[in-house]
């Protein structure tokens, strides 16, 4: 089975290709220092724009609730509340903001959690800044990113509880056929482009799908969704 959520090397539309508008999004670090240099960073990029900073994990709530960002970049160990803590009360107040943990540790404990918390991609500090930038365009537009490295921990853990029965019994919601699909490819880590392009559909019309899935669903992410499909035998874990 190809890796689920990595969709790294998933092409996002480069600045200002098929965008009029700014990308809005907040900085939540503890360290001034690293905000400054993503401001240099960002200000440079002409389809992003950042609308407010946070130096801890409750006010990156209260600028997230206050702003209603596209994306936060999350710094995972904040004082205040842990960034973890932080993602899952965004995901409640800001539900439409995509959210970026940013972290110098690989813990791959951090990395389930972020994922359970609803986190969209997981990204170390180390990571080139024009590859931070386009994690946030790539983000925002509905995909997934995780550290290739990182990817087959989460592949093994996503076959550990694949193999858990479901904490309920009771069937989910039901999904559309044209759901089911969209909802199986997005399982074996297709992008969106990919996506339409075996169902001979377009990218917004997957979009659409993949937001529908969720809401349906009541989850984060699209990496939530893959291990939803496995749970529920809706596709084969190893192909």
């Amino acid at each position: 089975m190809s890796p689920p959520p990595t969709e790294q090397g998933s092409r996002a539309p480069s600045p200002g290709e098929a965008r009029d508008y700014r990308i809005r999004i907040v900085i939540a670090d503890d360290h001034d220092l690293y905000r400054r240099g993503m401001q240099a960073v960002i200000g440079l990029e002409p389809d992003l724009e950042i609308v407010a900073e946070a130096a801890s994990g409750i006010e990156a709530v209260e600028k997230c609730f206050e702003f209603d960002p596209d994306v936060v970049l999350l710094d995972v160990r904040m004082p205040g509340n842990s960034g973890i803590e932080a993602c899952t009360a965004i995901k409640e107040k800001a539900p439409r903001t995509k959210i970026l943990i940013l972290t110098a540790s690989d813990d791959e404990s951090d990395l389930f959690a972020a994922i359970k918390a609803g986190a969209s991609g997981y990204l170390l500090k180390d990571l080139p800044t024009e590859q931070i930038a386009q994690s946030v365009r790539m983000a925002h537009d509905g995909q997934s990113m995780i550290p290739p490295h990182m990817a087959s921990q989460l592949i093994a853990e996503f076959s550990r509880l694949s193999n858990e029965p479901p904490k309920d019994a009771a069937p989910g919601p039901r999904l559309t056929e044209r759901e089911l699909e969209v909802l199986g490819l997005v399982a074996r880590g297709k992008a969106n482009k990919e996506i339409a392009s075996q169902l001979f559909i377009s990218e917004n019309t997957v979009k659409n799908h993949v937001r529908n899935i969720l809401e349906k669903l009541q989850l984060h992410s699209r990496v939530e969704a893959a291990l939803y499909a496995m749970r529920r035998n809706l596709i084969e874990p190893d192909t």
